[in-house]
């Protein structure tokens, strides 16, 4: 039950952190599944990929196919109403911080 419920408030912790790398160079899967290890987040492909093609659905991320080492790698990166979100989650993870951290 426990886990049920971290990993549900961890997934908007993941889609926040995937918008912040995203809005800094284009990120592809995984490069960012290290990327979310190095920090405590311990989640498959299967979990990631679902997350980027929503993200994209929501037009959040757009998505470019590039030919690396002979196989199509999909990068990912943010549109306008992403970095608009992403703003917005900022602050609102600000204020949260600044209640909870005592």
């Amino acid at each position: 039950m426990e886990d049920k419920v971290l990993r549900k408030l961890f997934l908007g912790f993941i889609h926040i952190h995937v918008l912040h790398h995203a809005k800094e160079k284009p990120v592809f899967g995984s490069w960012m599944l290290e990327e979310l290890r190095e920090h405590g987040y311990n989640i498959s492909s299967g979990t990631l990929y679902p997350i980027f093609h929503s993200m994209e659905r929501d037009g959040l991320l757009i998505r470019e196919d590039r030919k690396v080492e002979g196989k199509i790698r999909k990068y990912y990166s943010t549109t306008s109403k992403g970095n608009f979100i992403l703003d917005e989650a900022r602050v609102k993870a600000y204020e949260l911080f600044k209640e909870i951290k005592n």
